[in-house]
């Protein structure tokens, strides 16, 4: 049998650090729990698959417990989640930018923080994929950067995925349905009008290259070059 994830929760909230360990213990995971940044420091993150990192902490926030835990060469392959009250698209791109892998918002459902620790998971054990190019678009799963024309433009997490999915597999149509279920794993109720919202808004911010996400009517989306 392989062996369990191994994850750190690091909240001042005992009652939030006490309800994902035992969430994420049922389902398979080894957890253990810090009260603060300087705790988890001091005890030290080397040997774990995750953390799952609250922003907002007295002392040490967060943001600066992850600048020290991706400066360390022992430590900077650990994935992180930040988990925070703060859900601003700037605050985001900001906890992005330091190195999360992914940012979930206060309050949140267990099955949401349990389905983006899979894909967290699954994407940090996967190999590294080289970035994505085609023609004066180059986006870079490993740092979340979008650039169009060597300029960087900012996309919101579901809209760069959606792009870089895209791009990743160009010529190939996917439907909707697929869209929501890889973009989406998080299980949340979500309709087949918000990925073309999404794709509309991401047409835009890439211009003039929006025109290569190509549409099949009735069915999905593509790259084409």
């Amino acid at each position: 049998m392989a062996d369990k994830a191994k994850i750190l929760v690091v909240d001042d909230e005992a009652d939030i650090r006490e309800g994902l360990r035992t969430y994420l213990e049922l389902e398979g995971y080894a957890v253990d729990t810090a009260a603060s940044a300087e705790e988890a420091v001091s005890a030290g993150v080397a040997g774990y698959d995750l953390l799952i990192l609250d922003i907002m902490m007295d002392g040490m926030s967060g943001t600066d417990m992850a600048s020290a835990v991706k400066a360390d060469p022992r430590t900077s392959s650990v994935p992180i989640i930040f988990l925070t009250a703060r859900d601003s698209d700037d605050d985001m791109v900001a906890g992005l930018r330091l190195g999360a892998d992914d940012y979930i918002s206060k309050p949140f459902s267990l099955r949401n923080v349990q389905a983006r620790v899979e894909a967290v998971l699954r994407r940090s054990s996967a190999p590294s994929a080289a970035p994505a190019r085609a023609r004066g678009i180059e986006i870079d799963r490993a740092s979340l950067l979008c650039k169009v024309d060597g300029n960087e433009v900012r996309l919101p997490r579901k809209e760069f995925e959606i792009l870089a999915l895209l791009m990743e597999n160009p010529e190939r149509v996917f439907t909707r349905e697929e869209l929501l279920s890889r973009i989406w794993p998080e299980k949340v109720v979500v309709v087949d009008r918000s990925v073309d919202v999404h794709i509309t808004r991401l047409r835009g911010k890439i211009a003039p290259y929006g025109k290569h996400i190509i549409t099949r009517s009735g069915y999905g989306y593509g790259w084409q070059d």
